[in-house]
């Protein structure tokens, strides 16, 4: 399995990062985990086949992880010149969501003929579902109330497992999610001030060892965590890093 860092940031681009946007290739397997606004570009910066990507999966509609899709969208009718359809993957509500977005973006764009075909799936909290050739259970976690739904990711493809924590605040959730995965990337947005909506480093290494995955990688970062790295055990996510498990 093959992951590429896209886009590590927060909301804010602190520290010139742009929004989250992992791509990972295993085997059949050729998708994104979500698609924030600005990681469209740092996409096309990449020299991926964007038409080689089957599926985008999205943790939850906010514009810093979904809201890269007009941009994708209008990339792939226009310039990638796209023929084959596109799965677009997420919690329930997920065509809605985007059809609001394209809409606010580009009005009529979200009913405009398209030369490709995008597929809608919803997947269930605790429901494994078959997406682009990978086993995907999705587990809500805590971020933003005013959302319905917000979730990890466990995905299983390649004979090998990669979770991904989404948005969240410290919640059980994660221990099931991610126990014993080959990778385990984790939202850490603070190293000690405690936070409603999202993780800190302090609350989650006392949480490590009951998880007990093979490797642990941060993401999603304040100014207050990328400024004190060499004070932090676990490796870090960065922009355009390439990992292979």
């Amino acid at each position: 399995m093959r992951i590429h860092f896209v886009g590590t940031g927060d909301a804010f681009g602190t520290g010139g990062r742009f929004n989250t946007c992992f791509h990972l290739t295993a085997g059949g397997t050729n998708m994104l985990v979500d698609c924030g606004a600005s990681a469209f570009y740092a996409l096309k910066q990449t020299g991926l086949d964007l038409n080689a990507i089957s599926a985008i999966l999205i943790t939850h509609f906010h514009g810093d992880h979904f809201g890269g899709l007009p941009y994708y969208f209008l990339d792939a009718q226009f310039v990638s010149l796209r023929r084959a359809p596109l799965l677009v993957a997420g919690p329930p509500g997920v065509r809605e969501a985007c059809d609001r977005l394209l809409e606010a973006s580009y009005p009529g764009f979200s009913t405009v003929p398209r030369e490709f075909e995008v597929l809608y799936q919803e997947i269930a909290p605790d429901e494994t579902a078959a997406v682009a050739g990978a086993q995907v259970t999705a587990r809500k976690v805590q971020h933003d109330p005013h959302l319905s739904h917000c979730y990890g990711y466990r995905i299983e493809t390649g004979g090998k497992v990669f979770a991904y924590s989404g948005d969240t605040a410290w919640t059980e959730t994660l221990v099931p999610l991610a126990r014993g995965a080959d990778l385990f990337v984790c939202e850490c947005y603070v190293r000690s001030r405690k936070i409603k909506v999202h993780l800190d480093y302090e609350t989650l290494k006392q949480h490590l060892p009951a998880i007990a995955a093979r490797r642990v990688l941060l993401t999603h970062m304040s100014a207050d965590m990328l400024d004190h790295l060499d004070e932090i055990a676990e490796e870090t996510a960065r922009d355009g890093l390439v990992v292979e498990i």
